[in-house]
Order: C-alpha cells, then structure tokens, then sequence
C-alpha cells in the first residue's frame, strides 16, 4: 500500500465537501499502527457527517478496504480508520479543546490542497478590473487638471494688467512719507505786551 497515495485520496474526499484546516502528518515514528494522522474541520454536525462519509466513499472507490468509522453519532468528532491512515474530522472548538497537533503533529506533511490554489486564483483574479478602474479615474482626472490651468492663466493676466496700478500708487506714498517725516517747528509763543504807563494829566490850579 502506497500511503502517498491513501493520504492523496482521503484529502480529495476532505476537500470534496469543503473541510476548513486539513492538516496532515507523519507518524511513523511514534506508532507502529498506522503512518499517517489527518486532521479537519468541520462547522456543524452535519458537515462533519458528510466529512466522515465522503472519505469513506472515496477510499472504498479507490480499491482500499472500507474504512471503520467512529463518532457518527453526535457528529463532533469522528474518526474514519483508513488502516494505514486514520482520520480526525473535528469541530473547531472539539478541535480546539483537545489540540491532537501537539500529539502528532511532530513531522507536518506539505501536500497541495485544491482549496488553497483555489483561493489564490479568486484572490487574483481581480486585480486586473481594479487596475483598469484606476486607470480610467487617472484619464478622468487629467482633463480637470487642463481646465484648471487654463483658468490660471487668466488670473495671471489680470494681475498683470493691475501691476501699473500699484506704480501709481506708489509716488503718493513716498509723498506722504516725507510730509509726514519732516517736523514742524513749535510756535513761538508771543511776548506778553507791555503796557505803557498812564500819562498823568495835570490838573488845573
């Protein structure tokens, strides 16, 4: 039994009803009954249902004995037999609380999921719209920019035309400047007039 090839089709069958987190790994040197630990998770008891049964129908077709499942039950956590392989489908927070990773998960194995090539197909997809998009707001803007350098330019000109009016102004100012500058000279005050002494008129004897 190729047990690349087991792993292969169990995570087919994981993926082909969208497991979240599917985490596989090495166990050859910590048990002697089986190679492989797979992990997945599943939102409700109902997926991981469908899970448990999809892997089952996926190493059944592939020519590998079937598969002993336990768990089905409450659905929180089953586990599939596959024999050299055996199956964890877990909710998160089952999954979570009892963290088998620290258990097993010494030697991750890095296989290519179909849902993460997916991701990244979606994810760049959109760029191309996104730079077209950019790129017709910078054509919309560079008209705006035309109409307001030609409304500048008017304003400059108008400006310009002003100019001799401040020359103008300018001679009334330097006039101003000096009158303003030079100091009067403080009035002289008057002499207080003197009165001329009253001629004394001589009296008839």
């Amino acid at each position: 039994m190729d047990i690349r090839k087991l792993q292969r089709v169990i995570v087919d069958g994981l993926e082909d009803m969208k497991a979240q987190n599917i985490a596989v790994f090495n166990t050859e040197h910590l048990s002697a009954l089986f190679e492989r630990v797979i992990i997945a998770s599943g939102t409700s008891n109902r997926q991981t249902k469908s899970l448990a049964s999809s892997v089952r129908e996926a190493v059944k077709t592939a020519g590998y004995p079937v598969p002993r499942t336990e768990g089905e039950g409450n659905g929180e956590w089953i586990i599939v037999d596959c024999g050299a392989a055996v199956v964890h489908v877990m909710q998160p927070t089952i999954r979570d609380y009892y963290h088998l990773e620290e258990i097993w998960g010494d030697k991750p194995v890095n296989m290519k999921l179909a849902s993460a090539t997916t991701r990244l197909v979606k994810a760049a997809e959109p760029d191309a719209p996104v730079k077209k998009t950019a790129a017709k707001k910078a054509a919309a803007k560079a008209p705006a920019k035309k109409v307001a350098a030609k409304k500048a330019a008017p304003a400059k000109t108008s400006v310009a035309r002003k100019a001799p009016a401040k020359k103008a102004v300018a001679p009334a100012g330097r006039v101003v400047t000096r009158v303003v500058g030079v100091k009067k000279a403080p009035a002289k005050k008057a002499a207080p007039a003197k009165k001329a002494p009253a001629k004394k008129v001589a009296r008839k004897a």
